[in-house]
This record gives structure tokens, C-alpha cells and sequence, in this order.
């Protein structure tokens, strides 16, 4: 792979990382539950947010082929499956019903936890794409070492983010948001198509 084969792949899966964790989305939801917060507390919270989501996704990266594994699924069939959500997770932002109206804030619960952890950060869309994209057979420790970074850098954004809520939920306005959602869910539903079509080849017999 030449050099600009090595740069468009990491490209591609920081943008694949970027529209299933989905700053935009999160920041949306953010914005109408932390309401009720005090704005002492606002950015625990998203620090919060944020670490739990770091945790269960590294989880996935970690231990989610070797689970697999030991349930005898292939990870040809796991990243055909995940092309399949990530497109339908695609389409879903493209019309307003992904991450960014991911359920309901429940009483007594931590908001850190659910709705913005999980589903929202950690949602089923960026767990399916760090485990395909984490495929020891394809990978080195190195390259999983590095699709680990860049998915902390992503988070390291959706922090950033979080912390402006109020000044970028302003300069944006709810329009502004949906449109950049509608957006990456488009980029996001042509990369799925993408994972389809190369787990389906390598499902093929020889």
C-alpha cells in the first residue's frame, strides 16, 4: 500500500468513527437534556459521558473479535452485518431518527450514562465499527493500536464540543445541526456500502 493508499485508509476510518460516534448528534442531545443540570456540574457531565463511552468502546476493541470468535461467528459475516446497521444507521441520521433522538432521559438515572454513554457515544453503529476495523486476521497491533487513537481523538472532540454546547448550539442553531447530522449519515451510508460489498467478496469460496 503506497502512501497515499496508507493516508486514504486512515481517512476512511476516522470518518467511519466520526459519523458512528456522531459528535453532532450527541451534542444535539446534550443540549436538550443537560437543561436541568446546574452549569457548575455541565462539564462532569459530558467528562463523564465521554470516559464511559472511551471504556465500553476500547471493551469492544479489546475482547469483541475474541467473543466472537468463541461463539463461531467470522468476522467476514460480523463486518457484512455491521456494513448492513452502519447503512441503515446511516439512513437514519439522513432522515432524524439516529443518535440524535436516541431515547428519553429515565429519573433517576445518570445522564452521563444514558442517554449520552450509551446509546448515544457508545451506540450500536461505533461498537460494530471498532471491532470490524480492529479484525486481528487484517491488522497488526500497531494498526490497532492507531484506529484506537483515532477513535480517542474523535471522543477528544466530542468532549471539545460538548464543553461549547451553549455557544456552538447558538452559532449553529437546531437547522445548522440537523443539516451537518443529515450530512455525515450520507458519508456514513457510502462507507457502509463499502464494508458490504468487501465482506461480501471474502465470504465468496475461492
Amino acid at each position: 500500500m503506497g502512501r497515499l493508499g496508507v493516508m486514504e485508509h486512515w481517512l476512511g476510518e476516522f470518518l467511519i468513527l466520526l459519523t458512528t460516534v456522531d459528535p453532532i448528534g450527541t451534542l444535539t442531545l446534550y443540549l436538550a437534556v443537560i437543561v436541568r443540570v446546574p452549569e457548575s456540574e455541565r462539564f462532569r457531565v459530558a467528562v463523564r459521558a465521554v470516559a464511559y463511552a472511551a471504556g465500553i468502546l476500547v471493551v469492544f476493541i479489546v475482547a469483541g473479535q475474541i467473543f466472537l470468535t468463541s461463539i463461531g461467528i467470522r468476522m467476514e459475516s460480523f463486518e457484512l452485518a455491521g456494513g448492513l446497521i452502519l447503512f441503515m444507521f446511516g439512513v437514519q441520521m439522513v432522515f432524524g431518527t439516529g443518535a440524535a433522538t436516541a431515547g428519553a432521559v429515565e429519573e433517576g438515572h445518570d445522564i452521563a450514562v444514558f442517554p449520552l454513554a450509551i446509546p448515544s457515544i457508545a451506540n450500536p453503529g461505533s461498537i460494530l465499527a471498532v471491532v470490524t476495523m480492529t479484525d486481528n486476521r487484517q491488522f497488526s497491533i500497531v494498526e490497532q493500536a492507531m484506529t484506537t487513537g483515532l477513535l480517542l481523538l474523535v471522543l477528544g472532540l466530542t468532549l471539545a464540543m460538548l464543553a461549547q454546547a451553549d455557544r456552538i448550539g447558538r452559532r449553529l442553531g437546531k437547522a445548522g445541526a440537523n443539516l451537518l447530522v443529515r450530512v455525515m449519515g450520507l458519508v456514513l451510508s457510502g462507507l457502509a456500502v463499502e464494508m458490504v460489498v468487501v465482506a461480501t467478496v471474502g465470504l465468496m469460496p475461492a
